[in-house]
Order: C-alpha cells, then sequence, then structure tokens
C-alpha cells in the first residue's frame, strides 16, 4: 500500500478510487515510508481509511496522541526539534491544548470576529470589484491579508507569509521550495532582518525545522518582542499567556496552516461548483444554502489529505493490533467519501446534512477558534456566487489539492 504515502500518487488527482477499495478491503493497514528524494525512510505507519475509525482516532486523545511525535508523518530530525513543535497548538493534547485554546478564544471576542468579518469583507468586494480577475492568485492574496491583519504584520511584509507557507507545504516541488517573491527592498527593518537569517537549504536538514525556518521564526520573535499593531489578535495572545516559544508556533500555524489551507481550499471549492454548474445555479437561486455548500465543498475538495497520531498503548483499531509509539496516519480525503456516511459520496450537493467532513480536522484539538474561522469562509464565497463566478477563469493545474502536508 506505499501508494497512499508516495507523493506522486497525488500530482495529477486525489486517488480516490484506490481509497474506495482500501476502505472495503483493507480499512486500516500498514504503509512502508521508502526514502522520497531527500526524505530519509521511516519506520512505516498505520493507514486509517473508513469514516468511522477516523473520527474515533481524532476525537479520542488518550489513545491518539498529537503531542508524542507531532502530527506530521516524518518523525522531527533530533529531539529537540520534536521538544520545539510539541509547543505548537496543533501538536498538543488535553489539558496543554485546552490552555491554548481559551487563550485563542479570548484573542478572538465576538466583537473582534464582527470586526475581522467585515474587514474581510471590504477587502473581498474590492479585489473582485475590479473585474475579471485571475481567480487563483486573488484567493492567494485574501487569506494572506488577513491572516497579515490578524497578526499585526505590516503590509509592507505581507508576501513573507505567502512565501513561508509555499516553502513549507511545498517543499518536495521545486517551484515552491525556494519560492521567494517578496521585495527586499520594500520591506519593514523587521522584515529585512527575517530575509538575512534566511538559511541556505542543506541536504539532510528538514524543511519544516526550527533550523530551516530560522527566518520565519526570528520575524515571530521580533514581532513578539516589539508589536508593531499593539490591538493586533496575535499581541492580545501573547498577553494573554503565551510564552515566546508559544507565540513563535502560534506563528507558524497561524503563517503556514491558516494560509495554505485556504490558499487551496478556496478556489478548489469554485472549480468545484463550476464542474457542477447545477449546484453554482442552485446556491445563487439559494443563498440561504451557503453555510452547507461550503461544507460540501470542503469534503468534495478537502484542504487537508491526512493526519498523523500517536498510539499511547497497546490497542485494537479496525482489526488491527496497533503497538505503543507506533503512529496511525488518519487519510481525511477517504473518510468523506465513505458511502457509510455520505451516500452518493461522488455526488457534489450543496444541501447535504448533516454536515459531518473531517476535512476541517474536526477534532476539537486541532481548531483554532470554532467561533471565528468558518464565517470568513463563508465570506469568501458569498461575494463569488452572487458577482458572477461564470466570468471567472479557472486553472486546475495551479489549484491542485494539498498532498504535501508531510
Amino acid at each position: 500500500m506505499v501508494e497512499v504515502f508516495l507523493p506522486s500518487t497525488y500530482d495529477r488527482a486525489v486517488p480516490y478510487e484506490l481509497f474506495a477499495r482500501l476502505r472495503e478491503e483493507s480499512p486500516v493497514c500498514r504503509v512502508p515510508e521508502p526514502p522520497v528524494g531527500p526524505w530519509r525512510a521511516g519506520a512505516g505507519y498505520w493507514a486509517v481509511f473508513r469514516h468511522a475509525d477516523v473520527k474515533h482516532v481524532l476525537r479520542t486523545p488518550e489513545d491518539f496522541s498529537s503531542y508524542l511525535g507531532a502530527t506530521q508523518i516524518r518523525d522531527p530530525d533530533t529531539p529537540s526539534d520534536l521538544e520545539f513543535v510539541q509547543v505548537q497548538m496543533l501538536n498538543m493534547d488535553p489539558p496543554g491544548h485546552s490552555r491554548l485554546r481559551r487563550i485563542v478564544a479570548a484573542a478572538f471576542t465576538p466583537r473582534a470576529v464582527r470586526a475581522l468579518e467585515r474587514t474581510i469583507e471590504r477587502r473581498a468586494a474590492a479585489l473582485f470589484g475590479e473585474g475579471e480577475c485571475d481567480f487563483v492568485e486573488v484567493a492567494a492574496d485574501l487569506p494572506v491579508w488577513t491572516l497579515a491583519h490578524v497578526m499585526g504584520v505590516p503590509a509592507q511584509d505581507r508576501r513573507l507569509l505567502y512565501d513561508w507557507a509555499s516553502r513549507v507545504i511545498g517543499y518536495q516541488d521545486a517551484d515552491y521550495a525556494g519560492l521567494s517573491t517578496a521585495d527586499v527592498a520594500s520591506l519593514t527593518p523587521m522584515g529585512r532582518h527575517a530575509v538575512k537569517a534566511r538559511p541556505e537549504p542543506r541536504p539532510g536538514v528538514n524543511p519544516r525545522s526550527r533550523a530551516a525556518l530560522a527566518d520565519m521564526f526570528a520575524y515571530a520573535h521580533a514581532l513578539g518582542e516589539a508589536p508593531v499593531d499593539d490591538e493586533s489578535v496575535m499581541s492580545a495572545m501573547r498577553k494573554g499567556g503565551l510564552t515566546e516559544a508559544e507565540f513563535e508556533n502560534m506563528f507558524f500555524l497561524f503563517a503556514v496552516a491558516g494560509n495554505e489551507t485556504l490558499r487551496n481550499g478556496i478556489p478548489g471549492g469554485l472549480l468545484t461548483l463550476l464542474q457542477h454548474s447545477d449546484q453554482l445555479e442552485r446556491l445563487r437561486a439559494h443563498p440561504e444554502l451557503l453555510d452547507s455548500a461550503v461544507e460540501e465543498m470542503l469534503r468534495f475538495w478537502p484542504p487537508v489529505m491526512h493526519f498523523r497520531r500517536t498510539a499511547t498503548r497497546d490497542l485494537t483499531l479496525g482489526g488491527q493490533r496497533v503497538r505503543a509509539g507506533e503512529k496511525v496516519v488518519v487519510y481525511h480525503a477517504s473518510a468523506n467519501r465513505d458511502p457509510a456516511v455520505f451516500p452518493g459520496p461522488d455526488r457534489f450537493d450543496i444541501a447535504r446534512t448533516p454536515p459531518t467532513t473531517t476535512s476541517a480536522s474536526a477534532s476539537a484539538r486541532t481548531s483554532v477558534s470554532a467561533r471565528t474561522w468558518p464565517a470568513p469562509s463563508s465570506v469568501r464565497c458569498s461575494g463569488n456566487c452572487s458577482g458572477g463566478t461564470s466570468n471567472s477563469p479557472a486553472r486546475p493545474a495551479a489549484s491542485r489539492p494539498t498532498s504535501r502536508t508531510d
């Protein structure tokens, strides 16, 4: 079953036929980790394909930990690398995760969320009010702009967020691994200092490690020490009790995970609508279906393929004996096409209920703020569906799914 591990499997499309066969024949199976380019071989892992099993793994942190080995298939290179990423909210279990969640929720007050919605609406209206555009480029700009606003990143440095997300997510793609689109001359002194701290890629160094992202963490450290916008959400989190390491990792989480999932999910959602014109017309005629439509877009075009946990004890999962310390990887893309939960799973239906996707990492441990991010997603889609998406160019090759999450 090595195919589900290899990045080349996802070059053209998500292998839904393979997932369907595995759900039926081997819903939990052992997958090897051969070397891929400079990525050394790993110990292998248990792959989980059925919705019920995926949901169980995500909701049982006492058995399947985000903390023990972090959440990427590839193990951190060194014990110190693991120790550093364990401070990140995404890689925590309760009660540590619960503490950070409270800090984040306190920063995203209802008043702050309403103000953020209005800000995004104005930005979206400005972007799409200019007539015909390359939607993929616009969809890449809006998340970066929004996250810069949330984190208090100056406008001059905004493009750095795009570059960092591209390097982290696309490190196995030559087009993205060395991407540098920021105009150094126009950066703030803090931004220029970060660029100087950027290390040269070195063989054998994990491109997602603290060492390989020294420039990003230098910027996060500087922003935490001397915030440019003292009223930003990130500043509120720092004041709310985040340690220095927690702040830097929260910056990473927002800048990369919050950026790249939207950058792929938004054009993927629009492409799906364009490919199902009946559903697009239905949404235009019934805008009250927007919330369920967003969920269905996430199900049909998952911005995240898979996530890892680590077994905390010997246990049985899907009829397989899993040992303590072994990797367990859940496949959202497979779970979201499970016919046991979604009748006619290959049919795109914007009124599908109930919305039980795992695309947005339905586990409570992985959400930053449940009351914050769904609204901006709806704002993004709302402006498009009422504003003439039939004239928007769609470029499937540029909006391919994010399969390089490890």
